[in-house]
C-alpha cells in the first residue's frame, strides 16, 4: 500500500521552502505520496501559542538568520536569508491570494506543490515579491499552468472553504509550524527533521 506524507505548510516560511526538494526525493525514493496541504499560519499560531516571527526575540531573530544560510548550504538550495522584498522580522507579507491559486491547483488535481516552490523561490532566491496579481501570473504560467484560471479559482467560495478547512485539520492535529510533516500519524516538525522522516519511510518500506 503507497504510503501518504501529510506536509503542512506556508509559501513564505523558508524553512518548507528548503526542505521540498528534498521531501519529494524522499517520497519518490520511498514509493510514498506527498498530500501537500497549504494551511494560514496565522490562525494555527494563535490557536497553538506559537510566537510569530515579529514578536520574538531580536537574538532569536539574529540565530534565525545564521541557520538559514547554514541550511541553505547544508541542503545545496539557493536562498538569501534576507530578501529584498522580505519584512518578516517585522510584519508578515499577506500570502493569502497565493495560497488560494496554490489551494485551487490542488483541487483541480494539480502539481499545486511545484506552483508553490515556485511562489517561494521567487521571493527567496530571485528577489522578487511574488505575492501581487501580475508576479503571480507569470510565475504560474512559467510552471505550465494557467494563471488566470487559477487567479480566478482562487476567489471562488468553494477554494476560500477548502484553505480554511486544512487549516482547521491542521489545528486539530496539533500543527504548530512549518514545515510539519506526518507519517503514519507520527508527526515531524521543521525541514530539519527530513532525515528521522526518511528513516521512517525506511522502516516501514
Amino acid at each position: 500500500m503507497e504510503r501518504t506524507i501529510e506536509y503542512y505548510y506556508a509559501l513564505a516560511s523558508p524553512w518548507s521552502y528548503l526542505g521540498n526538494d528534498l521531501l519529494r526525493r524522499m517520497a519518490a525514493g520511498h514509493g510514498a505520496r506527498v498530500d501537500p496541504v497549504i494551511i494560514d499560519y496565522d490562525p494555527v499560531f494563535t490557536a497553538t501559542g506559537t510566537v510569530p516571527l515579529p514578536d520574538r526575540p531580536r537574538v532569536r531573530k539574529a540565530y534565525r538568520l545564521v541557520e538559514l544560510a547554514r541550511w541553505s548550504r547544508f541542503r545545496g538550495v539557493p536562498l538569501n536569508p534576507e530578501p529584498r522584498f522580505y519584512r518578516g522580522e517585522t510584519e508578515e507579507p499577506d500570502e493569502r491570494q497565493a495560497a488560494l491559486m496554490v489551494t485551487a491547483a490542488k483541487e483541480a488535481g494539480l502539481d499545486s506543490l511545484r506552483l508553490a516552490h515556485a511562489i517561494s523561490r521567487a521571493l527567496w532566491a530571485e528577489e522578487r515579491f511574488p505575492f501581487r496579481p501580475g508576479e503571480l501570473l507569470a510565475i504560474a504560467q512559467a510552471e505550465g499552468f494557467d494563471g488566470p484560471a487559477l487567479l480566478e479559482a482562487a476567489e471562488r467560495p468553494e477554494t476560500v472553504r477548502a484553505y480554511k478547512a486544512a487549516t482547521r485539520r491542521a489545528v486539530d492535529l496539533d500543527v504548530f509550524g512549518m514545515p510539519f510533516y506526518r507519517l503514519d500519524g507520527e508527526p515531524f516538525w521543521g525541514q530539519d527533521r527530513l532525515e528521522f522522516l526518511e528513516r521512517a519511510l525506511r522502516a516501514g518500506s
